[in-house]
């Protein structure tokens, strides 16, 4: 018998029908709701059970998952960023350092949302989401599928500097601000294609982030 079947007997009914579920990573307390019957104080008994067991770990109010010693697959932290709090997707530092185009380790995952920003404190990190008011908000972002079919929406490089800009309210017009500051080498700065310029520009409803996309776009000739 595998440690997973010897612990499964050990399982409150809650952890056991989440547990039997491998494709479900996370779940909400509606979820709960509507597969266990019974009142809501014996389904919340059930929960708080679990918790104390220390077998579902509550990420924030009302979301949840197994704890990772029960979890099939490793929780990948970047996918899990747009249930935290969304709708959303990665970006900044955290997108930036995703793409190595900055030496420094991220200790906190940041995400651009279109609601207010907010920030939480969860078992399994310190995510961080900043309001960026644009036309089109995924424009820019990125579809990655992880080995284990986790999903992660994050910025582009080019739209993660321009959230960076809008947030940190700089105003950068030229290369040199982003390799002194951001340390951002010059060949990755490169990479950025034509295509990328035209998909953010006028996406964004600040001055200083479109001034910021034509210069650079006019410092790399394109």
């Amino acid at each position: 018998m595998t440690i997973f079947g010897k612990y499964k007997t050990l399982m409150n009914t809650l952890t056991r029908f989440f547990f039997e579920k491998p494709d479900v990573r996370f779940f909400f307390k509606r979820d709960i709701s509507a597969v266990f019957r019974g009142s809501e104080y014996a389904k919340q008994a059930l929960l708080k059970r679990a918790i104390a067991a220390g077998d579902i770990v509550r990420i924030r109010r009302g979301f949840y998952c197994l704890n990772s010693n029960l979890q099939r697959t490793p929780i990948n932290e970047l996918a899990l960023a747009q249930l935290v709090y969304g709708p959303s997707y990665i970006s900044m530092e955290t997108a930036l350092r995703f793409y190595n185009w900055i030496p420094e380790a991220v200790y906190s995952i940041t995400s651009v949302s279109i609601n207010k920003a907010k920030d939480f404190i969860t078992p399994l990190g310190l995510y961080n989401y900043k309001r960026v008011p644009q036309n089109i908000f995924y424009s820019g972002v990125e579809r990655i599928i992880d080995d284990y079919g986790n999903v992660i929406l994050i910025a582009s490089p080019l739209k993660a500097l321009c959230d960076y800009i809008y947030t940190q309210k700089v105003s950068w017009k030229a290369l040199k601000p982003l390799i002194d500051n951001l340390r951002v080498e010059y060949e990755d700065l490169r990479k950025i294609t034509t295509k990328e310029f035209l998909q953010l520009e006028n996406t964004y409803r600040s001055q200083r982030v479109n001034i910021f996309i034509k210069s650079l776009k006019k410092e790399l000739h394109l």
